[in-house]
């Protein structure tokens, strides 16, 4: 499996928390060097492991805004 690098640009929010301590965290993320895009995804406690999850440019996270604004929630 090929290597990648990450850094946690800006913590943002934590959306979730499971009782094993994992967080399900919304971050800007630059992932291999490159521009940082909006990720939400699962982390451990200590941040060493993280889940699957997604990462949304600047454009696609506000047509999600969008989208969710209209929702009835």
């Amino acid at each position: 499996m090929a290597e990648f690098k990450y850094e946690i640009v800006e913590r943002i929010a934590v959306l979730s928390q499971s009782p094993n301590g994992w967080e399900r965290q919304l971050n800007l993320v630059s992932w291999n060097e490159r521009e940082p895009k909006y990720d939400i995804r699962d982390w451990a406690p200590d941040g060493s492991k993280m889940g699957k999850g997604i990462s949304l440019s600047h454009d696609e996270l506000a047509i999600l805004k969008g989208i969710l604004a209209e929702m009835e929630i």
